[in-house]
């Protein structure tokens, strides 16, 4: 576990530098004037690059999802907002966007009743990028040892009390903040969404063409996938219906 999450952090904060070449904040601006001026086929091009040169980052996602909404294409939008939310999961601008985005969808998904201390717990650990999380981290660790390092070579007995319970306290809240990244990096693992691009689909009771149909869902309905069968996916919607689709129904998120 601690290897993990010591690889989570030094991944993590690479996004944050992620657009720092030349080449893609060309490709940034040229996405947002294009944008700007209208022209969101040009823009959704453009921004699409970026990723398709490697970069992650929500700021990008965001964007895309943005173009694809102005261009009428609603699924694609709420994939890409629903990537810049796995990334930036305390963003209110993307959270307020998935939210008016699935107002346009045919299918008004009822969320189940969450127990309120898992969905505090929830709330908690998304409140802030991994991202942000890890710099936080960071900076704890950094700060912690250099007050350790006051403690460990002052001659003054005052300075020497104050920096070791301020080391304690900041190294503390260093082990917290890498404790809430790696609960929301499982949260993340353990639950894998898709976004439904067919127009409609009829979801089977068994992972065969002619097994019996439960019901019926359409295009930009966002699903969790349980399970993969070959050609076809598990999936369950927020109000807990399961059943069996195509996989090529649907593109994870």
């Amino acid at each position: 576990m601690m290897k993990r999450i010591i690889y989570l952090l030094l991944i993590i904060v690479m996004p944050v530098y992620a657009l720092a070449n030349d080449d893609a904040n060309i490709l940034l601006k040229k996405g947002n004037d294009q944008y700007t001026k209208g022209q969101y086929k040009e823009a959704i091009t453009t921004y699409q690059k970026i990723v398709d040169d490697g970069h992650q980052s929500a700021l990008v996602y965001y964007n895309l999802g943005n173009a694809y909404f102005k261009n009428e294409d609603v699924p694609s939008a709420l994939l890409y907002y629903e990537k810049a939310h796995k990334l930036s999961p305390g963003d209110e601008d993307i959270n307020f966007n998935i939210q008016f985005a699935n107002q346009k969808t045919t299918d008004k998904v009822e969320a189940g009743t969450e127990f309120f201390i898992t969905k505090w717990w929830h709330s908690f650990i998304l409140r802030f990028s991994l991202t942000t999380l890890a710099v936080m981290t960071i900076l704890f660790f950094i700060a912690g040892c250099a007050l350790l390092t006051v403690y460990r070579f002052t001659n003054s007995v005052s300075i020497k009390k104050w920096s070791f319970y301020s080391a304690l306290v900041i190294l503390l809240f260093g082990f917290a903040s890498m404790f809430v990244a790696s609960r929301q990096d499982q949260y993340f693992d353990a639950h894998h969404g898709a976004i439904i691009f067919s127009t409609s689909v009829n979801v089977k009771s068994a992972p065969t063409p002619n097994a019996k149909n439960l019901f019926l869902i359409h295009d930009g309905t966002k699903v969790e996938i349980l399970e993969n069968n070959n050609d076809w996916i598990k999936i369950r919607l927020a109000s807990g219906n399961e059943g069996w689709i195509n996989a090529s129904d649907a593109k994870q998120i």
